[in-house]
Formats: C-alpha cells, sequence, structure tokens
C-alpha cells in the first residue's frame, strides 16, 4: 500500500507519540505480569486475593485515568494554541479533584479492607489476605494521585519520553521490590501479598519524589501543589463540563467492569484464579492499542486546539485504522501466549480448562476493547465529546453487561464459560453507536477560550 507524504508524516507523528506510551504500558502489564508469577509460588489462594484486591485499586486507577485524560482534553488543545498557564491551571484544577477522591478511597482501605473484600468474594480466606493487600497499598494512594495528574499533562504537551522514563523507572522498581518481599532476598521477610503491596507503595512514594525533581529542573510545565488553591475561573467551569463527564465515564466503565469480578468472584475460587492470569495476558496484547489511543488523543487535539479541524479528521481516521491493526497484532499476541501460560500456570485441572476458554475469547475481544478506545477515549476527548461517551459506557455496562451477568450466572446458574462469555460481548454491542458518532464528525470541536 503506497502512502502520500502528508499520511507518512501523519502515521510517523503519531507512532513517534504511541511508542513511548506502548513502552510504559508493557512495563505496566510486566508489573501485573510479575505479580501473577511471583505469587504463583505463594499459592492459588494469594493470587485469586490478589487479583479480587486490586480490583479496589483499579477504580481507583481508573479515577486518575479519567482525570488525567479529561486534563488532556484541555491540555492538548491549549497546547495546540500555544497557552501554558492555562495548561499549569488546568492541571491544578484536576489535582484538586483527584486528591480528594484518593484520600475518599485511602480511608476505607486503611479501617475497614475486609468490608471492601466483602464486595468481591465470600471467601474468608480470600478476605483476610485481600484486606492485609489493601491496607498496605493506601498509602500509595495520595502518591499516585499527584503523579499521575502530572504525567498525563507531560503527555498532552508532547513530552512523552519524560512522562515514559519516570513511569518506567518506578515499574522496574516495583518489580525488584517485589522479588525482594516475596522471595526474601537480602535478608528481608518473606511477605507474600503483602510484599506486592509494599513494593508497590514503596515505588509509589519515590517516583513522586523523582516528579517535583523533574519539574524543577526541565522547562515547560511544572508541577506546583499551590495551583491547587488558585481560583479556576472559567477553566473550572470547561473542566466540569467537559473533563467530569470523562471521569464518570471511567468510573461508571471501572465500577461496571468490577462488578464483573464479583460476579466471577462469586462462582469459585478456580474462575478467579483463571480470570487473574486472562487479564495478565490480555493487559500484554493491548498494550500496542491503548498506546495508539493516548497518542491519537493528544495528536489530534493539538491539531483541534490550531484550529487545523480538517487535518484533524483526517489524523481521526488513520489512527482508526492504526488501531484495526493494533488489535489484530494484540489478538495475534494472546494466541501465541496461551499455549506457554497453559503450560506454566500452577492451578487446579478446573482451573485450567477455565483458563483455556477464557483465553480463546480474549483472541478477538481485544479488538472491540481496541476500537472502543480509541475512538471513546481518543478521539472523541480530543475534541471535547465527553458526555457521548459516559452516556454510551454507561448504558452499555450498568443496562446490558452486569445485568446480563447476574441473570446468567445467578438467575439461570449457566456454566461460568458461559457467563465470562456473555460478560465478553459488551464491547461489540455499543460499536453501531460509537461508529455512528465517529462519522457524524460532531466530536470535532475546538473547545479553548482567549485570554484564560
Amino acid at each position: 500500500m503506497k502512502f502520500s507524504k502528508e499520511e507518512r508524516a501523519s502515521y510517523t507523528a503519531i507512532m513517534q507519540l504511541a511508542l513511548p506510551i506502548i513502552i510504559q504500558n508493557l512495563f505496566s502489564a510486566a508489573i501485573s505480569s510479575a505479580d501473577v508469577i511471583m505469587l504463583n509460588t505463594v499459592g492459588q489462594s494469594a493470587i485469586s486475593a490478589a487479583s479480587l484486591a486490586v480490583q479496589y485499586t483499579n477504580i481507583l486507577f481508573m479515577v486518575y485515568y479519567g482525570l488525567g485524560t479529561g486534563a488532556t482534553m484541555l491540555c492538548a488543545q491549549y497546547w495546540g494554541k500555544g497557552d501554558l498557564r492555562a495548561i499549569e491551571k488546568v492541571q491544578g484544577i484536576a489535582l484538586r479533584f483527584s486528591i480528594l477522591i484518593s484520600l475518599l478511597f485511602a480511608v476505607p482501605a486503611v479501617t475497614v479492607p475486609e468490608l471492601m473484600m466483602k464486595v468481591f468474594t465470600n471467601d474468608a480466606e480470600l478476605i483476610g489476605l485481600g484486606a492485609s493487600y489493601l491496607r498496605i497499598i493506601s498509602v500509595s494512594y495520595l502518591c499516585w494521585s499527584i503523579s499521575e495528574i502530572y504525567l498525563s499533562v507531560l503527555r498532552s504537551t508532547e513530552r512523552v519520553k519524560i512522562s515514559t522514563v519516570l513511569n518506567v523507572s518506578a515499574l522496574i522498581l516495583n518489580i525488584f521490590l517485589n522479588a525482594v518481599f516475596v522471595f526474601g532476598w537480602f535478608g528481608a521477610p518473606k511477605l507474600g501479598i503483602r510484599g506486592v503491596a509494599l513494593a508497590t507503595s514503596i515505588s509509589r512514594v519515590l517516583q513522586l519524589i523523582a516528579c517535583f525533581v523533574v519539574s524543577a529542573a526541565t522547562q515547560g510545565v511544572k508541577l506546583r501543589l499551590r495551583a491547587i488553591f488558585e481560583k479556576g475561573g472559567v477553566l473550572l467551569q470547561d473542566f466540569i463540563h467537559l473533563s467530569l463527564p470523562a471521569l464518570g465515564n471511567d468510573i461508571s466503565w471501572s465500577v461496571g467492569f468490577s462488578m464483573y469480578s464479583v460476579i466471577m468472584g462469586h462462582m469459585g475460587t478456580d474462575v478467579v484464579a483463571a480470570n487473574s492470569l486472562v487479564v495478565v495476558v490480555r493487559n500484554f496484547g493491548t498494550v500496542l492499542c491503548f498506546g495508539i489511543a493516548s497518542a491519537a488523543g493528544i495528536y489530534v487535539g493539538k491539531e483541534i486546539g490550531a484550529n487545523r479541524l480538517k487535518e484533524a479528521e483526517e489524523d481521526g481516521s488513520r489512527s482508526l485504522k492504526l488501531t484495526v491493526a493494533a488489535g489484530a497484532i494484540g489478538g495475534l499476541i494472546v494466541a501465541i501466549a496461551s499455549p506457554f501460560v497453559l503450560r506454566y500456570a500452577s492451578l487446579t485441572e478446573t482451573a485450567n480448562g477455565y483458563l483455556k476458554i477464557m483465553l480463546a475469547i480474549n483472541v478477538y475481544y481485544i479488538m472491540g476493547s481496541a476500537v472502543n478506545t480509541t475512538l471513546i477515549a481518543g478521539l472523541f476527548r480530543a475534541g471535547g465529546d465527553s458526555r457521548f461517551g459516559f452516556i454510551c459506557d454507561t448504558i452499555d455496562m450498568w443496562c446490558y453487561g452486569v445485568p446480563l451477568g447476574f441473570l446468567a450466572a445467578f438467575v439461570f446458574k449457566l456454566p461460568p464459560m458461559v457467563v465470562y462469555f456473555l460478560l465478553c460481548t459488551d464491547e461489540f454491542v455499543k460499536w453501531p453507536w460509537v461508529l455512528r458518532r465517529y462519522r457524524s464528525k460532531k466530536w470535532v470541536r475546538n473547545i479553548t477560550r482567549e485570554g484564560v
């Protein structure tokens, strides 16, 4: 296939942005993989408890992701406009929300972690192990709330290499500390599941310190906590109107997706253990897709902010083509990895049977997730169209996916793998509406203001 000079330039620019993000996502997936591999030596209960406990943290991560992409929505356009002051004010507004929400999550994790775990499972052993994990990892929430927003803003101003170095460094440290506290290296105690939580907390604290050091030593947008207390003015109004629907979208989706874990958590430890390994493999499969989605949002948002709307439409189309290719590659990765995962997984015979079916389902499921992520969380948000994604995902998860899962599992009492298959239809159900919205071009809007 031959490309014009303009097309080659666009594809190159998008992939240059995407590559550092892909590397970062790859290391992030490696953390999950390392957790499971190391806990595999502790036992199936430790794997299952960690996979359930991390659902609580994943909800909080989606809050940070929603606030970060919401801030990116505004920051990328103001970056295209060349207004750094507006970007710093948006960062301060986002930090205000992220710090408050992190405290709301940390308090229950410290005081009543057993109650949080009972939402996901009724198994007493898993509740006890998961509660010890939550109590320790809650230390990282405040640090994470600050660093994640700062790194999102760095990416929105095309400083993706710095963002990637900071994230990858923290992730490598996390993997090393996992080994130290799980295996008892260098005389450290063998803490099992608590060691995984401790490793994450230490790495997040050090990452935040590194963010402040980088902010002070480099040019561009600064990480200033005093910006939290500045008056937001019209930017606060824009953030609430445009960015909070993105936050609502990600919270609604992540809580709904966590309900899938609730459903499976009440169908037995074999299902939970198999799913914990599937999540790891799927994370590797989606690395390329999500990197392109993030890069597309930044690149197209910058063009819209610079009022190059026609170019933004064309590059949106190119981003979608890249995503489809990435989704196919992701499915292939899952298919290739499946025999190795099945061979080395330390699961019961029943759990291993579940794992085989779940992996096969995820070969195609990645494509549905990839297309929706690029459109809803990438291109639509680049043009300030966050409300559509919020409505679409909320209806899909809470009027289709979650009710279908509960009915299938607890009313009709269908086999676990039939329930899992039905849950994995959620991404494809919303394709007609998402693609129709994309073709309407209603998402291409310049949302910047003058003199803010």
